[in-house]
């Protein structure tokens, strides 16, 4: 029986004359060939008959599966307007566009006055400057990756302060402190988990002392009985005893949230008004830009950054240059900010909005058919992506519910379309949640829900 099952280069030579083996190298397809052929040998010796045309139907749908692209577009109706598995931050459309032009041969090292080399952050340190009100900056691919240049520059082998209660873990399992000694520092923790006082950051204080690290906890909140220095405080005691103050700042807001009737989260400008001589964010989270990992502060201190040979390991692609530009670019007239970067016209959506859209997607739903049983429900998005924690957005929502799908087969139906959808579930039922989508996403989420 076994000799009866048909050769790798019999089902290569047949594939290739139905033409399934345009996206897939010879050898590549091969290896799926002998994959589904070793799998139907094992059966056949445990008893089954062969089933050639059952071979076939396994060998092309391991051809199809192994060409399905799994990164593609998602609709993010799930709430969470800075989701980390979405790439968080999307961009603006004056940022989409930068891509595309960019995406081929583009002047992001060419000097356009003298025709010779210049340098991918000249399309971005002025506009950091302008924004910011820093001296200088430097950009690199993400905020851990700007830490690690700080504290590698400037503090290798001697040591860097910081409170016990700012020694957090930034996701994927990776931790500040981690970072901080792949650097080659010492770090030296002072005070406790929930009160940190300037007089413990002075005692501190040795002649080995290079950094006075702060860490924004953009991603947890600590109540109680608490008490933290303040970054002038901490940047005044580093100016007395020769010490640069180093803020990691994280979320990147470059706008005031109080705005948007939400707690106050520090800016970038605060932070540098205060007297930080160097402060590091991230670019796609609260800033609405791509992942990148920005530093603003002392034009001395950005000099010995921009020399380091990890600058040149941690450069951002011209891909990412360019969106940052363009986001930037906006930031120079905040309003005009607030109306193109989708994060900020997220946050700024007024429930009552969000009510009206829930109720014209509804009515377009429940007009195409029996589909679903759909209602509206208020309910409660978060910002995500490690910034403001525990902050309740006001939103509403579509209620989806079928008789036919369970809830959870229905998502993942929906998370494998072409166009992605990403929703929640709660109680037995979908919610997608308006807050984290556009108003013109409106019409390809009920396209998505429809199909």
């Amino acid at each position: 029986m076994l000799r009866d099952l048909p050769s790798v280069e019999a089902m290569l030579v047949a594939l290739e004359r139905r033409g399934a083996l345009c996206e897939l190298s010879r050898s590549v397809a091969a290896e799926l060939v002998r994959g589904v052929l070793d799998e139907h040998r094992a059966r056949v010796r445990a008893g089954d008959p062969v089933d050639v045309p059952a071979i076939e139907r396994a060998v092309l749908d391991r051809i199809g599966a192994a060409g399905v692209r799994t990164l593609r577009p998602f609709l993010n109706a799930s709430g969470i307007l800075l989701h980390t598995n979405l790439g968080r931050a999307p961009l603006a459309e004056e940022a989409r566009i930068a891509v595309q032009q960019a995406s081929g041969a583009s002047s992001v090292e060419l000097n356009l006055e003298t025709g010779r080399r210049g340098s991918r952050q000249d399309h971005l340190e002025p506009f950091l400057r302008d924004v910011t009100g820093g001296e200088a900056a430097l950009v690199v691919n993400n905020n851990a990756a700007a830490v690690l240049l700080a504290t590698s520059a400037l503090a290798a082998g001697r040591e860097v302060i910081v409170s016990r209660g700012e020694q957090v873990e930034i996701g994927g399992s990776f931790r500040m402190p981690d970072v901080v000694r792949a650097s080659g520092a010492a770090l030296v923790e002072v005070g406790t988990t929930n009160r940190t006082r300037l007089g413990d950051y002075e005692q501190a204080l040795t002649p080995r002392t290079a950094l006075l690290l702060k860490v924004h906890r953009s991603n947890f909140r600590v109540i109680g009985f608490t008490e933290e220095t303040g970054v002038a405080p901490l940047a005044a005691l580093g100016r007395q005893a020769g010490v640069p103050m180093f803020f990691d700042l994280g979320s990147g807001a470059l706008l005031d949230v109080r705005r948007f009737g939400l707690e106050n989260e520090p800016t970038v400008q605060q932070a540098i008004a205060a007297g930080a001589d160097l402060v590091a964010f991230s670019g796609d989270k609260l800033l609405g830009g791509p992942q990148a990992g920005i530093l603003v502060g002392k034009a001395a201190l950005i000099a010995v950054l921009r020399r380091h040979p990890l600058a040149r390991a941690m450069r951002l692609d011209k891909l990412g240059v360019a969106a940052l530009a363009e986001t930037l670019r906006l930031y120079r007239n905040p309003e005009r900010a607030v109306q193109r970067i989708p994060i900020w016209r997220m946050l700024a959506a007024k429930p009552a909005d969000l009510r009206a859209r829930c109720d014209r997607l509804a009515a377009a739903l429940r007009a195409a058919g029996p589909i679903a049983h759909v209602t509206i429900t208020a309910t409660q998005s978060e910002v995500g992506g490690g910034a403001l924690p525990g902050l309740p957005l006001p939103s509403f929502g579509l209620r989806l519910r079928r008789d036919d799908l369970r809830p959870a087969a229905w998502a993942a139906r929906l998370r494998s379309a072409a166009t992605g959808v990403l929703v929640r579930l709660e109680d037995d039922a979908l919610v997608a949640d308006l807050r984290s989508l556009l108003p013109e996403d409106d019409e390809a989420l009920r396209a998505a829900l429809a199909s």
